[in-house]
């Protein structure tokens, strides 16, 4: 693999998706002036973190694949010649959703997407009751400027998933995420896990000779309860 710039794209979101779809186009913009020829998005970047509650109003937020952000983004990677990695809340049929990741390459064609396989549910993150795992497999994508695989958040923590992309040929892996510290936790504990979290994706590039690369969500969301590391 030659040399590629990576952007990523960590940003504040609010609860207009229009806006933050908006937004993200600015900071793709940014990263595409400053050399960036692949730009990542950050995990569900058109919204606030929702997994945080079960709510059947969230499901409003779902969209198809290709449908209305990854067309914007399809255009936009046209404009500026680049690669564009963005996670999204996928509604592939009613009443089955997804935690998905579109790739758009620098001809603003749409390559395909991954939909995230390992679903956690834990406190502040409900996930179950939002998607439904991924059934399209591991994918690696051939762009314009590198060939590279995509994981999503808590694929993290399995190194089979980081194992076989890198087996089917990816040279990158890309994490989009959400993850953070709980504010009601102790400082200790919180550090033990953002360490963990830390070493488990240096494994990945250890063990399997690959560039890793994660992009998380930033600071307090909602009701405050969890501070993302990004």
């Amino acid at each position: 693999m030659s040399k590629v710039k990576v952007g990523l794209v960590q940003m504040s979101c609010s609860n207009n998706k229009e806006a933050n779809l908006q937004k993200a186009i600015e900071k793709v913009k940014e990263a595409a002036a400053k050399g960036a020829q692949i730009v990542c998005l950050q995990e569900l970047f058109t919204s606030l973190y929702f997994c945080d509650v079960e709510d059947y109003e969230n499901f409003k937020l779902a969209e198809s694949i290709p449908g209305p952000s990854s067309d914007a983004l399809s255009k936009l990677a046209k404009e500026l010649n680049v690669v564009i990695i963005a996670s999204l809340f996928e509604k592939r049929a009613q009443g089955i959703y997804h935690n998905t990741t579109a790739v758009l390459d620098a001809d603003g064609s749409y390559l395909g997407k991954y939909r995230k396989m390992h679903i956690p549910d834990d406190p502040a993150y409900y996930e179950k009751f939002y998607f439904t795992p991924g059934d399209l497999g591991y994918k690696v994508f051939k762009t314009k400027y590198a060939t590279f695989g995509v994981l999503i958040c808590w694929d993290q923590w399995y190194p089979e998933a980081a194992r076989i992309t890198s087996l089917m040929g990816a040279e990158i892996l890309f994490y989009p995420t959400a993850i953070g510290w709980a504010t009601s936790q102790d400082e200790a504990t919180n550090t033990e896990q953002y360490n963990a979290w830390q070493t488990i994706q240096r494994s990945h590039s250890v063990a399997n000779a690959v560039h890793v690369v994660s992009v998380n969500r930033v600071g307090l969301e909602q009701d405050g309860a969890m501070k993302f590391w990004g």
